[in-house]
């Protein structure tokens, strides 16, 4: 029987093949937007963006996955596992974490001890990094205490960041005021882009990132910035990448990565992200997850 099987919210925006390789178990929030039924497009942000074109002013709404969606990932993960280690999307924007904390009491004392939460304080990329070092420990064979307290001591080693594409999209959403779709239209035409982040749980603007008109050379130059003084240590990086319906974009930044960092950096995945994130911050946003090795 394998260590640990890992469980993610699909918050986290990671990829079938990922999912595959290492068994995580990805539980699916509900999504409630009957506004969108019959939109057209292939994916809920290409919806999104023809909701917007038809005045449609609603957004996909979204709610933690309930207690007995849990419970029954629970009894999966410890089918086949000794234990089983659930991260989740930062407790300070979602009920996720307390959901899996209520759930694990409905377990057997000795079976509660085999299930361990952790807050990753993050979201969406950040989350599936967590997930993909936890398993490799686990396939190491390491103890669970020693995976559990190595993941807890990486939270704090990753960063999530991003840029949309369109303010529109965000003031379509109720997320901006018009007032500041038309500010933010025109800074980025004279190449001015804020940069959104996570930071101390919660998201929040970063910075105002100069010179980078175009979205993937923005978060290059934001990802030199935060990265530098490690880099210069002889840190090295893991990265992924999620968008909201933006591969181009995404493939660029990966590109301009791989041209810039070489072997200091190692890209895991590209992935679209959720309606959760993806409902926020529009279509056609670029993100970035990263963990300091």
């Amino acid at each position: 029987m394998q260590k640990a099987t890992v469980i993610v919210c699909s918050f986290a925006s990671i990829t079938k093949d990922i999912l595959d390789k290492y068994g995580i178990i990805a539980l699916t929030p509900s999504l409630n937007w009957p506004e969108g039924e019959g939109l057209e497009g292939n994916n809920i942000f290409q919806k999104m963006r023809s909701a917007v074109e038809k005045g449609i002013n609603s957004t996909p709404k979204t709610s933690q996955p309930p207690m007995g969606v849990f419970k029954k990932a629970y009894e999966e993960a410890l089918s086949k596992s000794e234990n089983a280690i659930v991260i989740t999307i930062s407790s300070k924007i979602s009920g996720t974490y307390n959901s899996a904390i209520q759930t694990r009491k409905m377990f057997s004392e000795e079976m509660q001890k085999r299930i361990h939460i952790i807050d990753s304080n993050n979201i969406d990329a950040a989350e599936s990094l967590l997930a993909i070092k936890a398993c490799e420990l686990s396939e190491r064979g390491e103890d669970i205490q020693k995976i559990v307290e190595t993941i807890n001591n990486y939270v704090n080693k990753t960063y999530f960041f991003g840029m949309t594409e369109n303010p529109n999209q965000m003031e379509a959403g109720g997320r901006i005021s018009h007032a500041l779709a038309v500010i933010l239209n025109q800074m980025q035409k004279i190449g001015m882009r804020p940069i959104l982040h996570m930071k101390d749980g919660e998201v929040k603007a970063a910075n105002l990132r100069m010179n980078a008109k175009d979205i993937a050379e923005a978060l290059l130059k934001q990802f030199e910035d935060i990265t530098k003084k490690a880099m210069q240590e002889g840190k090295k990086y893991r990265v992924a990448i999620s968008h909201a319906d933006n591969m181009e974009k995404a493939n660029e930044l990966k590109s301009l990565l791989s041209d810039r960092f070489g072997d200091k950096i190692k890209v895991d995945f590209i992935s679209m992200t959720g309606p959760f994130i993806g409902a926020h911050v529009g279509p056609g946003t670029l993100m970035c997850a990263t963990l300091e090795e």
